[in-house]
């Protein structure tokens, strides 16, 4: 059965992105600080088209990630760029240049319509209006019975947590302070978490649970 899978690393203070996010700083202040563990490693580098890299415990986490997924669903401020309205440029095609890392269809939920962008390597973005449900539904059609990946923001994990949607949950615990920011607890509601793997790793830890319903 397809599962809708959550992975997002997190700060000790429970930030997933810093303070005063912005187009020239979509993480916010000290927010790229939370993928200092990944960006080095050879699997993060083989999904970007990038040679070398290292290997340790985190590899296979971040290999993990990739695996089994058909589809995707991510919120307005992922997509970017931060802040809302109608699309006012929509040669705007996310943060990720021509070739994006996904390969699959990405469903990103917004108030705003706008037809779909296709871009090189499979990826396929489709502008859901009506709610974070629909986006999952499509989603999981699009998959073809893989596993659908939230991607985030946090104000969208937190919305699929409340609403009991999300069935596993990956935080790659960093050990930094950012002090403000975006979380993904906060109103969430009666979210009860079974923990079912922890990996410590050069950098940070990495806690994955099981969404109980």
């Amino acid at each position: 059965m397809s599962k809708l899978r959550c992975h997002i690393s997190i700060s000790l203070d429970g930030f997933v992105a810093g303070p005063n996010q912005s187009v020239e700083n979509p993480l916010g202040e000290g927010g790229e600080r939370l993928h200092d563990w990944v960006v080095p490693l050879a699997s993060w580098r083989e999904g970007h088209d990038k040679e070398g890299g290292e290997v340790n415990a985190s590899d296979r986490v971040a290999e993990e990630v990739r695996e089994n997924i058909g589809a995707a669903v991510m919120g307005r401020n992922m997509f970017g760029p931060i802040g809302g309205g109608p699309w006012v440029d929509e040669d705007w095609k996310g943060w990720w240049g021509d070739n994006p890392p996904y390969h699959y269809p990405v469903f990103v939920v917004t108030h705003f319509p706008r037809e779909p962008v296709e871009m090189a390597g499979g990826t396929t973005y489709r502008f859901v209006t009506e709610g974070i449900e629909s986006a999952l539904d499509q989603a999981k059609e699009a998959a073809g019975g893989k596993d659908v990946m939230l991607w985030g923001g946090g104000d969208i994990i937190g919305q699929y947590l409340a609403a009991g949607l999300l069935d596993e949950l990956e935080l790659h615990v960093v050990p930094i302070l950012l002090g403000g920011g975006a979380r993904i607890f906060g109103a969430t509601g009666d979210v009860r978490l079974e923990q079912i793997r922890s990996v410590e790793a050069p950098g940070v830890t990495h806690l994955k649970y099981r969404v109980l319903k």
